[in-house]
């Protein structure tokens, strides 16, 4: 009898082995970003996951209302002034390669009309290019591969509301963590803004101890290619140091902004340890008018939106949608965000198999702390006699990690309905070991 943890390490024992013969691929390595500082883990939040009392109900209700002392930061909600200057981020500019990091123009209102049409340097904003044109950084992670599967997405939390009020608390954290709980547990990639976390820590803490995905959306939400090179790494420094700070762990991913990135960006963000997450599907709920409404949004009706969904839902049911699955593109930003997500979650689930964008691209670690390990979509469980179990193989569609000139396959950890710990790694697509857990 083994523990889901002890299961958890001894499948990262495992694939370390099938890693060793397979070593393809020729991206520029990557490592763990070395620079950030170390803080001592903050009392109450998870270390692992499967955490360590894995049989615990996951928090819910009332966040936590402990006060967090952050300081070393620039001022939230803002553009890092002087990056240039900042000793911090002189630091970091130091570990990165800058040969490998395209001169792309630094992008301004005018840009667009001038930029070349061969689009030289992928910007998204131009043309949704999300294939760089260099060779040493991978794609973009755009779709969910397999068909009938919704990469659950949502950007710009933690979400809260200043002056803090009843009408404001309804739609704010723990809001919609609560709903994707009491709905069969689900799980999403939250992408969170730096700086916001400094108002919200017991909601950011909260997203990671409830299984969540976090991912980095910038430090103040800027138009990333408007800015230069030390501002860009700003922007990804001081993200991955609150996130680090208060979260203790160290994201592999990473969403621009309007989706506003370019190979220049990409660079950065890749020699920083992060790979890109765009979108295929946009519900525009940004863009939703209302009460409370995002910064230079509110052009659109709620009832657009809702049709925008609607139209998705439809062309599932009407069996047309059936070439890959998709990753959209959704907000904790609004009460109107939030009432759109809640109402068409539960058909989303009936249709699809509905997951982070990382769990249906088969990225079972998605932080560079290894004790974090996540289920991914398509594992199949093989009993210890050598019986099927599960009943599904991995998708071949499915997309490995990419970890310097070598494809890693990280280890996922599933528990089966016979209550077998299944130790997969995606590289050879099967169950290295199948054990009888205790919980």
């Amino acid at each position: 009898m083994i523990s889901l943890q002890s299961a958890a390490a001894l499948a990262t024992i495992l694939v370390a082995t099938v890693n060793a013969a397979t070593t393809t691929g020729s991206y520029l390595p990557q490592t763990s970003p070395t620079y950030l500082p170390t803080f001592p883990a903050q009392p109450g939040v998870v270390t692992s996951w499967p955490p360590a009392n894995a049989s615990a109900p996951l928090p819910s209700g009332a966040l936590s209302t402990a006060s967090f002392t952050l300081t070393g930061y620039p001022t939230p909600n803002q553009p890092v002034a002087n990056a240039a200057t900042d000793v911090n981020i002189v630091a970091v500019m130091k570990t990165i390669d800058w040969t490998k990091v395209p001169s792309a123009p630094i992008t301004n209102d005018t840009y667009a009309a001038t930029y070349p049409a061969s689009d030289p340097y992928c910007w998204w904003t131009h043309g949704l290019c999300t294939t760089p044109k260099i060779t040493y950084i991978p794609e973009d992670i755009t779709i969910c591969p397999e068909a009938g599967t919704w990469g659950l997405t949502y950007d710009d939390g933690p979400m809260y509301y200043y002056p803090v009020t009843a009408e404001n608390s309804k739609w704010a954290e723990p809001n919609l963590y609560d709903f994707l709980l009491n709905h069969n547990n689900q799980k999403a990639n939250l992408f969170y803004i730096g700086s916001k976390i400094v108002g919200a820590t017991a909601a950011a803490q909260r997203g990671l101890n409830d299984g969540h995905t976090i991912c980095v959306h910038t430090w103040s939400h800027p138009v990333m290619t408007s800015l230069t090179n030390a501002e860009v790494v700003a922007e990804f420094y001081y993200s991955l140091r609150m996130i680090k700070e208060t979260l203790g762990i160290t994201p592999k991913c990473w969403r621009p902004p309007y989706g506003d990135v370019d190979d220049r960006v990409r660079a950065i963000a890749w020699q920083m340890g992060m790979r890109t997450i765009i979108w295929d599907q946009d519900t525009n709920d940004w863009n939703i008018n209302g009460d409370q409404v995002a910064p230079g949004a509110g052009a659109i009706t709620y009832a657009t939106a809702n049709a925008t969904v609607e139209g998705w839902i439809k062309n599932r049911e009407d069996g047309n949608d059936t070439t890959h699955g998709h990753i959209t593109l959704e907000h904790e930003l609004s009460n109107a965000t939030i009432t759109l997500t809640e109402f068409w979650l539960p058909t989303i689930q009936k249709l699809y198999q509905t997951m982070p964008a990382t769990a249906c691209n088969n990225i079972a670690q998605p932080y560079w702390e290894e004790n974090f390990i996540y289920p991914i979509q398509g594992t199949v469980a093989v009993s210890t006699n050598g019986s099927t179990t599960g009943t599904k193989a991995p998708s071949t569609g499915g997309s490995s990690t990419v970890s310097g000139s070598t494809t890693t396959s990280t280890p996922t950890v599933k528990v089966n309905a016979a209550g077998q710990v299944q130790i997969m790694t995606s590289a050879l697509g099967l169950i290295v070991a199948a054990v009888a857990l205790v919980l």
